[in-house]
This record gives structure tokens, C-alpha cells and sequence, in this order.
């Protein structure tokens, strides 16, 4: 599913236009991306949650070469399913 499908699904289930069903997405989708930003947590009951996980510096290897490559520190967003989801992706809830 890509972001114009529920864009035209929240529009059509809501009976709002295509610019409002936009606007709305793109007010949940930066404030998603603020929150990960500042460094908060995002919870959806039932469906998982959202952090930003920190990644101290590590020396790597370029699987092309073999040279060790130093990798820099990076912050990277991490989502963890949850317990509903992930029993309903599994068949146990209906």
C-alpha cells in the first residue's frame, strides 16, 4: 500500500475531498517525522510503536573490496509491532 492509497481510501471512507484527505495525511506524516526528530517515542495502540534508535561509530567492511570502512554514528527510526498486530498477522485474531 503506498501513501495515495490511504490518501484515497481516507476520502472516500470520510466523504472528503482528495486536497482534504492530503492535507490530513501530511499533517500525521510530519508530525510523525517531528516527533522522531526531537527524539520522542510514537505509540499506536494495537498496532505498534515508532523510536529513534542511536548507533555509536563502528568500524565496517565494504563488501566489494574487503576494506574496513569506519561507519560514522547515525540515528535511525525503529518501529516494533505490536502484540495485536502481530497476532492478527499470524491468523489468532480475527
Amino acid at each position: 500500500m503506498k501513501k495515495s492509497d490511504l490518501i484515497s481510501m481516507l476520502a472516500n471512507k470520510n466523504n472528503l475531498t482528495q486536497a482534504q484527505a492530503i492535507q490530513i495525511m501530511n499533517l500525521i506524516f510530519d508530525g510523525f517525522k517531528d516527533a522522531l526528530v526531537k527524539g520522542d517515542r510514537i505509540e499506536i495502540r494495537r498496532f505498534g510503536s515508532f523510536t529513534r534508535r542511536e548507533y555509536k561509530t563502528y568500524t565496517g567492511r565494504n563488501p566489494k573490496t574487503g576494506n574496513e570502512v569506519e561507519v560514522k554514528p547515525k540515528r535511525l527510526p525503529y518501529f516494533k509491532v505490536g502484540r495485536e498486530l502481530k497476532k492478527r498477522i499470524n491468523g489468532r485474531i480475527v
